[in-house]
């Protein structure tokens, strides 16, 4: 099986990571999305196998004693995210580099793991209050879980340093065309 290379997308919540991930999916026929499992529910619009695998808890915990998983997190209690080895393979299996939009923990984890072979890339947004905007206007979460998304990004933006790319997403065009060029030069080298 020939291995392609990994592209890692980390960013706190609302940082518009998915939105890059997606213009650079349709921009790039040699990348595909990596698809992770998932313990929560899902989201209004999300599709099983397409956006995440959604499983139970019971059935993450017995992949993570088989050892199925490259990484995996519990990102919030019960809610479990990880990336399964055979998903990596079938992209490498396509002939495809692989594309992540991933919690940081994981991708320092997928980084660490492949090296040189991964490029890893944190999504910034301009400033903690343009990230509360973002979250409060994608009116997907409690006032709650809304609050703990923003403590969490706080802790989350300390660890952008251990990233090799840093990429502020102020203005969603400029960091499209950012992001493309970021990519081709990894993917030729």
């Amino acid at each position: 099986m020939q291995e392609g290379k990994l592209i890692i997308f980390s960013a706190p919540s609302g940082a518009g990571k998915t939105t890059l991930v997606k213009h650079l999916l349709e921009q790039n026929d040699n990348l595909c999305f990596s698809i992770s499992c998932a313990t929560r529910d899902k989201r209004r619009g999300e599709v099983h196998g397409k956006d995440y695998y959604f499983i139970s808890v019971d059935e993450f915990n017995k992949k993570i004693e088989n050892k199925e998983f490259a990484e995996w997190e519990e990102v919030y209690p019960d809610h479990f995210y990880g990336t399964l080895n055979q998903e990596i393979e079938r992209i490498w299996a396509e002939g495809k580099h692989v594309l992540f939009d991933i919690d940081v923990q994981g991708g320092l984890r997928l980084k660490k793991l492949f090296g040189d072979q991964a490029l890893s890339i944190f999504v910034q947004p301009p400033t903690l209050d343009e990230l509360a905007k973002r979250l409060t206007a994608r009116n997907t979460d409690s006032p709650e879980k809304l609050k703990m998304r923003i403590e969490k990004a706080a802790d989350e933006l300390a660890f952008a340093e251990k990233f090799d790319t840093i990429l502020i997403n102020d203005q969603l065009d400029e960091a499209n065309k950012e992001v493309q060029q970021i990519v081709n030069q990894f993917l030729e080298n």
